[in-house]
């Protein structure tokens, strides 16, 4: 997998720690392996979305990315309870359930962004240093719009 210029925290210049949260093995996988490649660390991940609630109290990542359909909880109902108890959190959905009224759901209850399934490693990339420079992290933002 191609490596990519390592995005940090401003604050610290650590890692960006992330919350990986599908109901997929692979797809966790899958991002864990690109989350690493853009020099990051997983914190923790979760298979649905009750247990992303408890493992984001738990790991309090920089980073969420979030599945939408999911047994237990779906994403986007996940993703509100984590920003109505933490307003900071950024929460990135990545779903292969790109409609529209998904994508409008879940900005409104809270996601700061969204990525399509199959996620590309670039524009996976470009989002997370979009969503990190939102607090000073990284300037040189490429445009990175939904």
């Amino acid at each position: 997998m191609e490596q990519f210029a390592a995005v940090k925290r401003s604050k610290d210049g650590q890692a960006v720690r992330y919350l990986i949260v599908d109901d997929s093995v692979f797809a966790r996988k899958n991002l864990a392996r690109m989350i690493e490649s853009f020099g990051g660390q997983v914190a923790g991940e979760a298979g649905d979305g009750l247990t992303a609630i408890s493992e984001f109290d738990r790991t309090h990542p920089d980073i969420v990315l979030m599945d939408i359909t999911m047994p237990q909880m779906e994403g986007i109902e996940a993703a509100e309870k984590i920003v109505q108890a933490h307003p900071e959190a950024r929460i990135v959905m990545v779903s292969s359930v790109g409609y529209q009224e998904n994508i409008v759901a879940a900005l409104q209850r809270g996601a700061r962004h969204f990525v399509q399934k199959p996620v590309k490693p670039e524009v996976l990339y470009e989002v997370i240093k979009y969503v990190m420079g939102e607090d000073g992290a990284v300037v040189n933002v490429a445009g990175a719009g939904v």
